[in-house]
């Protein structure tokens, strides 16, 4: 049977409030499709540093997993979110903000 996916706009809401609970700043940068848009987390280490994930289809392990997209400098790793954007206009884009480096996207519900 093939596995059900939450609704992007679903998925959002969910990981922001889990994000705040957790006492971590996020927000949305660009809202996307409500229905099938893809997610990326950026996530913003205020140092002037930064990383970008998106969720990919793991062939070997027959799941999903996130995996960085951009990682760097902000500048450059906004620069490949607006190409990103680019090829997608439909794309979520959620920013994270903190120095810790914290995603949550480890944690049960949302790694997979």
């Amino acid at each position: 049977m093939p596995e059900a996916r939450l609704a992007s706009g679903v998925w959002v809401s969910a990981y922001l409030t889990r994000l705040r609970l957790a006492d971590i700043p996020a927000f949305v940068v660009q809202k996307g499709d409500a229905t099938a848009g893809a997610v990326l987390v950026k996530l913003n280490t205020l140092d002037g540093r930064a990383v970008v994930y998106q969720r990919e289809f793991n062939l070997m392990e027959d799941r999903r997993a996130w995996a960085v997209l951009a990682e760097g400098e902000e500048r450059e790793v906004d620069a490949a979110l607006a190409r990103q954007k680019g090829f997608d206009p439909d794309l979520w884009i959620i920013e994270i903000e903190d120095r810790a480096g914290r995603t949550l996207l480890d944690q049960e519900g949302l790694s997979e």
